[in-house]
């Protein structure tokens, strides 16, 4: 299952760190959206693990970020535990697009016709 969310990072957490029963290293790093959408907005706590961190390379709180996510649950103990998995985010303009954009076509741009029909070069 694939999700995705618009919102503006409000919390950008520590990376976490530690090894796993089977002897592997992990790492982990949260950050906090809160959703753009919504009539009523909801703070979101997304985790990347691993090489997944670099996706937060450049981001900083208050920019606004479409995440793309996962959601997975697992029990322990006969209680539940849910994890939304960030695997991508993308920095949303502020203004819409940017860039070296032509400037938009008006009738004004056509130039007049010439009087003379027979300007051809041949």
């Amino acid at each position: 299952m694939s999700l995705e969310v618009k919102g503006k990072i409000n919390q950008i957490l520590d990376v976490t760190s530690g090894v796993s029963k089977a002897g592997k290293d992990w790492k982990k790093q949260e950050f906090v959206i809160e959703t753009a959408d919504d009539q009523f907005p909801k703070q979101v706590c997304f985790t990347l693990f691993n090489d997944k961190i670099s996706l937060l390379q450049g981001l900083n709180t208050g920019e606004d970020v479409n995440v793309s996510f996962s959601v997975e649950s697992r029990e322990f103990n006969g209680r539940w535990y849910h994890n939304i998995n960030a695997w991508r985010i993308d920095r949303l303009a502020a203004n819409g697009p940017q860039g070296n954009l032509p400037p938009e076509f008006t009738p004004d741009d056509i130039p007049p016709e010439s009087g003379n029909q027979d300007d051809l070069p041949f």
